[in-house]
């Protein structure tokens, strides 16, 4: 890892404080925000993106981080699915 202390981050541009930004500022947050089983995939990502598409794939996973997706899905994993039926069930029940 980096040995670079912890500095204060920069205050935010005013493009920044747009409503679809993600809160993430470091590649730290943006890892610590990740599940587990996506974190290979985001370390194999970062160590192949060509330095001027950085910008573009680190706010694009900061968003995958900050979305809150995990959190809803964990909230209500099945909400209105039904289970115990395939859907071609029912083409053969009229055969």
């Amino acid at each position: 890892m980096s040995t670079a202390p912890n500095l204060p981050l920069p205050p935010r541009r005013p493009e920044e404080s747009h409503p679809q930004s993600h809160p993430l500022r470091t590649i730290r947050e943006i890892r610590e925000s990740l599940p587990e089983q996506q974190l290979g995939h985001f370390d194999a990502e970062l160590a192949d993106t060509d330095i001027d598409a950085l910008p573009d794939m680190l706010h694009r996973w900061a968003t995958l981080g900050s979305d809150g997706f995990l959190e809803r899905l964990a909230a209500a994993p099945f909400e209105g699915l039904e289970f115990g039926q395939r859907s071609y069930d029912e083409a053969a029940d009229g055969e």
